[in-house]
């Protein structure tokens, strides 16, 4: 006898903390809408960014955020998968024709954490000592506090970036909490980072379901998990990283509060050395406009020849 269909069919990556993601929104679906877990299946699906990890070459030099989730989008608008759980600090600010974003989940905490097996912090890192990280924020805002650093390439899941730690392979490196978190690894952290001077990735923390825009009723069934207050904030970070986006191609830091209907969004643009950085904040209730402010303010503060100087060195 023939199984029966599954309900939804969960797109995922395969690294430990996007299964971990994924089985925890096919918890949440299961329980909201009353229905076994077993009638959500997740398929695990192979992406660039995974298949480029060992290069170590930074995702900005090989194609950027939708290296994560190109093919899950194309298994999504082919009919393998209806749903695509994804990290929404890596998804593209223009989403791919046919596919849409309706919900985005509660946020984890937003820091960067720092880690070390050797030292309690930036600051006590030596003189010339190696940091490990293929972001380019990260490497500029560590640059930025110290210029002394050697950034040394640090690609892979975070497991195989705190083995690399382990190995000497650099001194010291920086993850999200958020996925520490996730994964039960928490105790990694050797700190916590303040967001308002590390300012985390835009979307940094949030995840993101994304479905076909002509099936709304598999919108209708994930919009259940959508967190409000998280999709607001996200929605504003990711309009000021799309007039970013088509301006310049520099390291880029947002840090956003929520007070009752008030959104304030703050932002900043640095360059790859981290010597120079441009900082602006709004205020305001639509995020699409406070994030559109944020994003042109910082373009006019830059100024277009020096926006054009770090994107030539990329």
């Amino acid at each position: 006898m023939q199984s029966p269909a599954p309900f939804a069919r969960i797109g995922t990556r395969g690294s430990p903390l996007a299964l971990t993601q994924a089985r925890m929104v096919r918890s949440q679906l299961a329980q909201a809408h009353g229905i076994a877990e077993d009638d959500i299946v997740i398929e695990v699906i192979s992406t660039g960014g995974d298949r480029t990890q060992a290069s170590n070459q930074p995702l900005t030099e090989i194609g950027g955020k939708g290296l994560f989730t190109k093919e899950i989008d194309e298994a999504m608008l082919a009919g393998r998968v209806d749903i695509g759980v994804h990290c929404v600090k890596d998804v593209a600010t223009r989403l791919t024709p046919g596919i849409v974003m309706p919900t985005v989940l509660e946020r984890e905490d937003v820091r960067d954490a720092f880690i070390s097996v050797a030292v309690a912090g930036l600051d006590n890192l030596p003189e010339r000592g190696r940091f490990g990280t293929s972001s380019i924020r990260r490497a500029a805002q560590v640059l930025r506090q110290r210029p002394d650093l050697e950034i040394v390439p640090f690609r892979g899941n975070v497991h195989t970036r705190l083995q690399k730690l382990l190995d000497g392979v650099a001194d010291a490196t920086m993850l999200a909490i958020a996925g520490l978190n996730r994964l039960g690894e928490s105790h990694r952290a050797t700190a916590l980072l303040d967001p308002e001077i590390f300012m985390p990735a835009p979307a940094q923390g949030a995840i993101g379901l994304a479905v076909r825009s002509d099936n709304p009723a598999m919108a209708d069934f994930v919009a259940v998990l959508d967190h409000k207050p998280t999709h607001l904030t996200v929605d504003a970070e990711r309009a000021m990283l799309a007039v970013l986006d088509g301006s310049c191609r520099t390291p880029v830091g947002t840090f956003s509060r929520l007070d009752g209907a008030t959104l304030t969004l703050k932002g900043q643009i640095l360059s790859l050395d981290g010597k120079t950085a441009f900082d602006s904040a709004a205020t305001g209730s639509d995020p699409h406009i406070v994030g559109r402010e944020v994003g042109e303010d910082l373009i006019r503060q830059a100024g277009t020849e020096w926006l054009a100087q770090w994107a030539a060195t990329r």
